[in-house]
């Protein structure tokens, strides 16, 4: 019975090994730049957990953009105080910039290391103000709210879809009588279009607690 339980064991550490090898990559800080399946989960994950960062370093460098900080000062104030992977990549931002690579070359090249659509706005927004004038405070506050509102609504969107799914794989099952033949479960008609109709109703009053966030 024991060799039956530690069989899978090793069977899913050798697997675990062999994907290792075949992704080509070799885990480590920062992005993978690796083809395999493994390196394309672990970035995708860092690039989740920076994308979720960000909001919180644009309020950062807002404030500090509003105490009479340079843009440069702000990046700072995100290495210092920030958390991993957000002070990693603004750190590697600022050594560019210390070695001689100009300003937007800097910010593109951060673009495209993190991969993130989020990002890319931003990084937008910096160079766009800094040609036209504009007012980097006011677009780092706009955005931060923008990117948490789409934040908040894949969120949502999860939760619905989760509830959904628990509703239609277990409630319907037992409504439509197909555990009666074997385990004597039978789900009244009346209390299947109840649970429907409360199924409904959490998924639209979860959907409604975007209308009171304002961008």
């Amino acid at each position: 019975m024991l060799v039956w339980l530690i069989a899978p064991l090793f069977a899913f550490s050798f697997a675990g090994l062999v994907w290792y090898y075949l992704s080509g990559i070799k885990i480590k800080e920062g992005w993978q730049n690796g083809q395999g399946p493994l390196a394309r989960w672990l970035d995708e994950r860092r690039r989740r957990k920076f994308n979720e960062q960000l909001p919180e370093a644009l309020a950062t460098m807002s404030n500090a953009l509003r105490a009479g900080f340079s843009i440069s000062q702000a990046f700072d104030s995100v290495v210092n105080h920030g958390e991993k992977p957000m002070c990693e990549e603004f750190a590697i931002l600022q050594q560019q910039l210390r070695i001689g690579m100009t300003f937007e070359a800097a910010l593109q090249s951060m673009s495209d290391r993190v991969g993130s659509d989020d990002l890319t706005l931003v990084t937008t927004a910096i160079l766009i103000s800094r040609k036209t004038g504009g007012n980097v405070t006011e677009i780092f506050d706009k955005i931060s709210e923008t990117i948490r509102l789409s934040q908040l609504t894949v969120r949502t969107i999860r939760q619905n879809l989760f509830w959904a799914f628990c509703y239609n794989v277990v409630c319907i099952p037992v409504a439509a009588g197909i555990f009666y033949t074997f385990a004597g479960v039978l789900l009244n008609p009346m209390l299947a279009g109840f649970a429907m109709s409360l199924s409904s109703v959490s998924v639209v009053t979860n959907a409604l607690r975007l209308k009171g966030k304002k961008i």
